[in-house]
Order: C-alpha cells, then sequence, then structure tokens
C-alpha cells in the first residue's frame, strides 16, 4: 500500500472524476466506494450519497472525496503527464479540455473539475537540461510562445543556432 494518497475534494462529483480520470489513463481502475452513513447528522453528504471513491492511476492511488463546497482546486498544485510523443501530448490535451477545460500557457491546462496538469513531451526535459545554455535558452524561448507544448517546433529550436 501507499503511503501517502492524494486526496481530491469534489463538491459531490467525486465519482465522475474518477471515472473520467480512470478513463484517461490505460492501467487505472476504480477501487472502491464508500457512501455516507445513515446515522450521519451533520455533513455535506446525506445518507446513501457518495462519500469518497478510491481509484488509481497509471499504478499510484488516489482517493476524491466529495467534501463540499468549502474549497476549489488551485493550480499551486498539478498533475505532470509525462509524453512520449507528439500524439500522446494530443490525446490527453484534447480529453482534458473535454467539456469546459481552459487551456493555459506553456503547456498547462485546468481540466472540467478545475484541476490544473501539465502536458509535457519527455524530450523537452532532457533538451532545458543540456549543459548548452544556448540550446536551453531557445528551446525555452519557444516554450514560453505555446500554450500546448509542440514537440517539432522545440526540438527545431533545439538544433538551430
Amino acid at each position: 500500500m501507499q503511503k501517502i494518497t492524494p486526496c481530491f475534494w469534489c463538491d459531490g462529483n467525486a465519482e465522475e472524476l474518477a471515472k473520467f480520470y480512470t478513463s484517461l489513463f490505460k492501467s487505472s481502475k476504480i477501487t472502491d466506494i464508500s457512501y455516507y452513513p445513515s446515522d450521519i447528522e451533520a455533513g455535506p453528504g446525506k445518507q446513501g450519497q457518495v462519500l469518497t471513491v478510491g481509484f488509481e492511476l497509471e499504478g499510484r492511488s488516489y482517493i476524491a472525496l466529495n467534501g463540499g463546497p468549502n474549497y476549489k482546486p488551485t493550480p499551486a498544485i498539478s498533475f505532470y503527464v509525462s509524453c512520449d510523443s507528439q500524439q500522446e501530448i494530443d490525446s490527453f490535451w484534447n480529453r482534458l479540455l473535454a467539456d469546459g477545460g481552459v487551456a493555459n500557457q506553456c503547456g498547462w491546462l485546468t481540466d472540467k473539475f478545475g484541476v490544473s496538469w501539465q502536458i509535457v513531451p519527455q524530450q523537452m526535459i532532457e533538451m532545458i537540461q543540456d549543459k548548452d545554455a544556448a540550446r536551453v535558452g531557445r528551446v525555452f524561448a519557444a516554450m514560453m510562445k505555446m500554450v500546448k507544448l509542440d514537440l517539432a517546433t522545440l526540438e527545431a529550436a533545439y538544433r538551430s543556432g
């Protein structure tokens, strides 16, 4: 069992969030669902409503908690998805933006649940770790002009000069 498990605070849509995220990643599944008990006197949920949903994404455990409207996600914490190809970038980008997501600068987006994601080509990380400062600068400058990251443009910036 994983020692630390991230928890998504939700306002009645924990099961929807878990189903959506598990549909995005190949090695993913919902592992358990708990419900508000019958003897609850105070709280955001009513008897029989979903309290928590446990799920796994690529072998890592998460929990979604229907805790009410008190808290909203913030971009201060985001999920970083390392991609191997432009096709994979495009796929995650399009699916996470579906139904109300918002594209942001430099490969960041906010999905329909308000959760921030970074969709990043692994090759770019290797490029910006290069010891050649001029190459790194060109890649970084190219990235700063992008919304969705374009691997071919980043690679061209890396090779130019």
